[in-house]
């Protein structure tokens, strides 16, 4: 008998902390790496952020807080939610937790029962599915392909859709594609989920603010109010205000749900970091103003890398409409072998060679669910993106 939960057999760690990890490792040992794997922002947080949470730990706000949140930034999420999406929510509706991931995991432990289904538009973000398995549901998966953006379509939803089905995952602009619907584009989705009252939705939407040219965000309970009362509404601070290392995210929905996300909480973590809170409750609260320059910089950097990427040879890269990833495909490269002799037979061997013979770190794409391709995360300088790019275009000008 195993000592080990059996659970564990039905996940696998996460592939972009295993990547970020192993381009350390190289750059520790001395090797030229370019790390484009980690989902982070390389700017700073904004100093007024930074000034909150020291003032707090100088007023020694450094104890216990309430299981899922201060009241003083529940209150500023709910302004937060009426400002920029038109959502009403009282602090009841309300949940703090240690980054967007605990949140959802919460979400899903404490509503999943075995069989219950949990439908994911792939390519996903790498721990949807794992977290879904490991609350006891089935994921199951709609992939989005290149032809259509990435983005699913009603029919495709309308089909996955079963008695079994609780929740559908939904994530806009997406990680890893970049992909954003469209008002008129969620709206066809939402129309599907109104026929089918039992399935519940759950909206990642921690890349609101990352959203480049016309391309205008919202929300499911924003485009389809009838759907406010089973939808769980997930963001966080982590992206668009530079504070990955902070792990505060938040949810709002019907208090039933967070009533029991709360009690998952309370046995698990208790509350997130009480200094974190205050350090949010001032992004939230204070100046928005670096948001925009932000925005125009990633912009800049998103048309960087795909102008260049769609110079080599075999990869077709398409202009994603926000976060900071685009995701290419290699379906021209499969098939070929590399200078240093790697057969190139899938997405995985593409990303390993790619490492080891140019230095350039990037994610496969079998990890988020949709292949032949890999992830790049544009949140770092151009001059680094240039350089990668090159390596990439160089690499695959090499292949035979």
């Amino acid at each position: 008998m195993s000592f080990l939960s059996a659970t564990l057999d039905r996940v696998k760690p996460s592939p972009t902390i295993a990547v970020t990890t192993k381009a350390q490792e190289l750059k520790a040992a001395g090797r030229d790496v370019i790390g484009l794997g980690a989902g982070e922002p390389d700017f700073d947080t904004p100093q007024n952020i930074k000034d909150a949470a020291v003032a707090a730990i100088a007023a020694g706000k450094t104890k216990y807080t309430a299981v899922d949140g201060i009241p003083e930034l529940k209150a500023a999420i709910c302004a937060k939610f009426k400002r920029d999406n038109n959502l009403d929510y009282q602090p009841n509706q309300v949940t703090v937790g240690t980054g967007g991931k605990q949140v959802l995991y919460n979400a899903f432990i404490a509503t999943l029962n075995a069989g219950d289904e949990v439908i994911i538009p792939a390519p996903y973000w790498v721990s949807y599915p794992d977290m879904v398995l490991l609350g006891g549901g089935t994921p199951v998966t709609i992939e989005a392909q290149l032809e259509a953006n990435f983005k699913i379509t009603a029919e495709q939803l309308e089909a996955a859709i079963t008695p079994k089905t609780k929740w559908f995952l939904f994530n806009s602009p997406s990680n890893p594609t970049g992909a954003g619907y469209s008002w008129d584009e969620l709206k066809e989705l939402t129309d599907v989920l109104m026929r089918h009252p039992h399935v519940w939705v759950l909206t990642d939407d921690m890349y609101e603010h990352l959203a480049y040219d016309d391309f205008e965000f919202c929300t499911p309970a924003q485009v389809e109010p009838a759907l406010y009362d089973r939808t769980l509404t997930v963001n966080g601070v982590s992206k668009a205000y530079a504070m990955t290392g902070w792990r505060i995210g938040y949810a709002a929905g019907p208090k039933m749900l967070i009533d029991a996300m709360r009690k998952v909480q309370s046995q698990s973590t208790s509350n997130p970091c009480s200094v974190s809170q205050y350090a949010v409750l001032e992004a939230l609260n204070g100046t928005q103003d670096f948001l925009a320059p932000n925005n125009t910089l990633f912009e800049g950097r998103r048309d960087l890398v795909v102008d260049l990427l769609n110079k080599a040879p075999g990869i077709v890269c398409p202009k994603p409409e926000g976060a900071f990833y685009v995701y290419p495909s290699i379906a021209g490269c499969i098939g070929k072998t590399s200078k240093g002799g790697a057969l190139i037979d899938n997405d995985e061997t593409f990303a390993t060679a790619l490492l080891e013979e140019t230095g350039v770190a990037v994610v496969f794409g079998a990890a988020f669910g949709l292949s032949p391709n890999f992830r790049v995360s544009y949140a770092t300088s151009n001059e680094a993106l240039t350089e990668a790019c090159n390596r990439i275009i160089g690499f695959c000008e090499e292949l035979s």
